[in-house]
């Protein structure tokens, strides 16, 4: 693990990320706001934290980013037993870092590790799909 907790393996075949901070549900997280007299819906407080969070530990560069299809693995630690495992956030905000687009993601497989009450984190396996 280097300082910016991103593994780069095997020229380009997977992207290791191990964030800190417990992910919102992005089911959970979205709220009714007015704009300029119109409703729309924005994320919550809790999202746009873990967004700037995430962002501040996932320094990848873009010559590093998968333009291929990926498979994706996440293990979340949460603080409490209390969030549904949801990946979904997590999966937007890896668009423009670690590939192009999140329909890049043809599989996925995501685990819940357990409480962690002082080390919510999310680590995180970004691999090409090996041609067929």
């Amino acid at each position: 693990m280097n300082f910016y907790n991103i593994t780069i393996k095997n020229k380009m075949q997977a992207i290791y990320l191990k964030i800190f901070g417990e992910p919102a549900s992005k089911a959970n997280s979205r709220r009714l706001v007015a704009r300029h007299g119109k409703p729309m819906f924005i994320k919550s407080s809790k999202a746009l934290s873990y967004a700037t969070v995430f962002k501040q530990q996932c320094v990848v560069s873009p010559s590093q980013m998968f333009t291929d299809d990926v498979v994706v693995t996440i293990r979340i630690w949460y603080a409490s037993r209390r969030p549904d495992l949801d990946e979904s956030l997590i999966l937007d905000l890896l668009q423009g870092v670690a590939y192009e687009n999140d329909r890049q993601v043809k599989e996925k497989h995501i685990y819940w590790m357990g409480v962690d009450k002082l080390n919510p984190r999310s680590e995180i396996t970004v691999e090409k799909i090996k041609d067929s």
